[in-house]
């Protein structure tokens, strides 16, 4: 079932004013057990400058209404193509906008789904955190049958761990209590959907049929997606970089919001002025 996403602007004008309509568009999408708000908040304000930036959550979190029915990743990817044309239908999405879409971990696997299903429909591509496979079959299946069962609060502490560097629950708390209340409050029978989803996705064979530019960005300490699944995807994919960013671990817009912002900004600039993607080879060790 393709599932109908919520999606918000999340660079409002505190005026009530419309977006410049000159601004490309930037259309982001969350981890599993986040909200698009609480994750990509901190990188707003570092993005706002050269983008507007739309948000989207997955079925069951953050303002998403939950699934009434299983869906693949496939399914999700045309659930944000039909959110975009939609967007456009009504104008929050200029007719002529260049569309960029970044993804984190099962977003961004959403992101690689997107330009394996709908090559040309956006500009650039950037999935973060993330890779052509995730974990095992396994795994996820039986993460699905204990949220199911037992519910996210579940998930707390093993989230807790793989999300963040060392050190970051620390320095950050608001930002860390945020993200974990999102995952408490998801609803379990969506996140277990969101894994059974995952436990079905595999594009490693895919990435060559891929030919929008790609900017694969994965986290130093990443032990769900480490840097090598970025370098992956970039060699696999048509028109690839990969970048590496120190000091983060799984979510990397809310750990480095400014590093992650740069690249995406730099990376856009590159596409919108015709500059190839550097190979998986090229910058590889980030900010």
């Amino acid at each position: 079932m393709i599932p109908t996403l919520t999606t918000t602007l999340l660079t409002a004008r505190e005026d009530g004013s419309s977006p410049d309509p000159a601004l490309p568009v930037l259309i982001v999408g969350p981890s599993l057990g986040t909200g698009v708000k609480a994750l990509w908040g901190p990188a707003v304000a570092e993005l706002a400058q050269d983008f507007t930036v739309l948000g989207w959550d997955l079925p069951g979190h953050g303002s998403g209404a939950p699934a009434v029915e299983p869906f693949s990743l496939a399914e999700l990817a045309a659930g944000v193509l039909d959110a975009v044309e939609a967007l456009r239908g009504e104008g929050t999405i200029p007719s002529d906008a260049a569309v960029f879409h970044a993804g984190v971990s099962i977003a961004g696997a959403t992101t690689l789904q997107l330009g394996r299903d709908a090559p040309g429909t956006f500009a650039g591509l950037v999935p973060v955190c993330t890779a052509a496979r995730i974990g095992t079959p396994e795994g996820w299946e039986e993460r699905a049958a204990l949220v199911e069962a037992a519910g996210t609060p579940t998930q707390i502490v093993g989230s807790a761990q793989r999300w963040f560097a060392p050190g970051f629950i620390e320095r950050e708390p608001r930002i860390t209590t945020d993200l974990l209340h999102t995952l408490q409050d998801a609803d379990r029978l969506s996140y277990a959907y969101a894994c059974r989803a995952l436990a079905g996705f595999d594009l490693t064979g895919d990435l060559g049929s891929i030919t929008d530019p790609v900017l694969a960005v994965n986290g130093e300490q990443d032990l769900v997606c480490p840097p090598s699944d970025a370098l992956a995807t970039a060699a696999g994919v048509a028109r690839g970089c990969a970048l590496s960013l120190r000091g983060v671990a799984h979510l990397a817009p809310a750990e480095d919001p400014a590093a992650l912002s740069a690249a995406i900004v730099a990376f856009a600039r590159d596409v919108q002025g015709g500059t190839p993607a550097a190979p998986a080879g090229g910058p590889s060790k980030g900010a």
